[in-house]
């Protein structure tokens, strides 16, 4: 008999999503609000501990999005563990997290721009002109006029995510359409990633050498290579360090007191 998830579990998960940035941490970002937000999802569709923990474990890996967009992808997240459930031995369950992944930054790019960039700076607009005027509708307006849409978004975000992904995931699976869409995920992911590097990342060196009387920039030489070499280089370390299994954390406290002497020397 398959296994369905119910009305009941997935307005849970809607209450619960509220709780996404409670547990905030610089590790794995929004991952245990995530996680949170599917356990009635996970305790519905599996019975043995060890299949809980299991998949309790994919919804801790990192995540981050804008609070009101990620019910999408919460719906579809559970649409799919629903498909695991169901046909263990046919799903791939780490295209659950895939999905995830490649959903959370182009959604949180549209997330951002609406509400931080558009809604709140109306809303507050509205609300602070009647604000100064004494207007107790100012403060009511701002609420009304960010939260009406946000509320909306999350519950039908929610909804129509779940949907797509029931009505869908198994004939994606037939198909062959999966490993297309995990294909294009990767190159989508890979192409973040190395725009991020060359518009977020800034590494470059201020050393200098006298050369027949002339003095020359290193950053000069390294830009004539390649643009945002240096970046690159040190992405390219840090994804090798984690290869390692070398904790973020550490990473972390590592590149803060390195970047601190190195800009005490003199060389970054």
């Amino acid at each position: 008999m398959n296994k369905r998830l119910s009305g009941k579990e997935i307005r849970s998960v809607f209450w619960r999503s509220f709780a996404l940035q409670t547990a905030f941490n610089f590790e794995k970002m929004q991952n245990v609000g995530y996680a949170y937000a599917m356990i009635p999802v996970v305790k519905k569709l599996y019975n043995k501990e060890e299949e809980q923990s299991k998949a309790l474990k994919r919804h801790l890996a990192l995540f981050n999005s804008t609070p009101a967009v990620t019910p999408i992808i919460m719906g579809i997240s559970a649409a799919m563990e629903e498909e695991n459930a169901n046909n263990p031995e046919s799903f791939d369950s780490s295209s659950i997290n895939a999905v995830k992944a490649a959903l959370m930054a182009p959604l949180a790019g549209i997330g951002d721009s609406i509400f931080f960039g558009t809604l709140r700076v109306i809303a507050a607009g509205i609300g602070l002109s009647l604000s100064k005027q004494g207007n107790i509708l100012g403060p009511i307006l701002f609420l009304l006029i960010y939260n009406i849409p946000h509320f909306l978004l999350r519950i039908y975000g929610l909804k129509y995510g779940y949907k797509f992904g029931v009505n869908s995931l198994s004939e994606i699976q037939k198909n062959g359409v999966m490993d297309k869409i995990m294909s294009v995920v990767g190159i989508i992911g890979m192409m973040v990633v190395g725009a991020m590097v060359s518009t977020m990342l800034k590494v470059s060196t201020p050393l200098k050498f006298n050369m027949e009387g002339a003095s020359v920039k290193l950053q000069s030489i390294f830009n004539q290579i390649m643009p945002d070499l240096l970046p690159l280089l040190f992405t390219l370390l840090v994804f090798y360090m984690i290869r390692k299994k070398v904790s973020v954390t550490k990473l972390t406290v590592f590149i803060l007191i390195f970047g601190v002497l190195a800009h005490v020397i003199g060389i970054l």
